[in-house]
């Protein structure tokens, strides 16, 4: 598979298309690869429920926005690609801590890319929390 967009690349991209209003954006893609990207949520208080763990809205977030990552790397900035389908399984209470998601590309179809994203804290690198499958529609024209 062949990288269109690097980390750098898609970084500018995601804060230019989903400005965080703050000027604080916690998001930063860590890195791509064919096949893959790695994205880090730098932890914020928000992100915790009471337990004192991560939520599990964060842990979404960070599977669907490291999927959303692997398609653009992949087919261009296609801003307009949706999620199509998303099945999670929670592992493990996950610490505060920023929070990585890593998606592998299990199939880069024209029209519909298969993936499956692993979500683990920084905090407890060793600790998978979540586990998710899924899969992204790509529009006609990436762009």
């Amino acid at each position: 598979m062949e990288l269109k967009l690097t980390a750098a690349q898609l970084e500018q991209l995601l804060n230019s298309a989903f400005p965080s209003g703050k000027g604080d954006n916690p998001l930063l893609v860590e890195e791509v690869q064919p096949g893959m990207a790695r994205v880090r949520m730098r932890y914020r208080e928000w992100m915790q429920r009471p337990g004192r763990v991560l939520s599990g809205p964060t842990l979404m977030a960070a599977a669907d926005t490291a999927m959303y990552v692997a398609v653009m790397a992949h087919v261009g900035p296609a801003l307009m690609a949706v999620t199509a389908d998303m099945n999670l399984r929670f592992l493990n209470k996950g610490a505060l801590g920023d929070v990585l998601a890593e998606a592998r590309i299990l199939k880069l179809g024209r029209k519909l890319v298969v993936m499956e994203t692993r979500v683990w804290s920084a905090a407890e690198p060793d600790s998978l929390v979540m586990y998710a499958s899924g899969s992204y529609a790509v529009p006609s024209s990436p762009h």
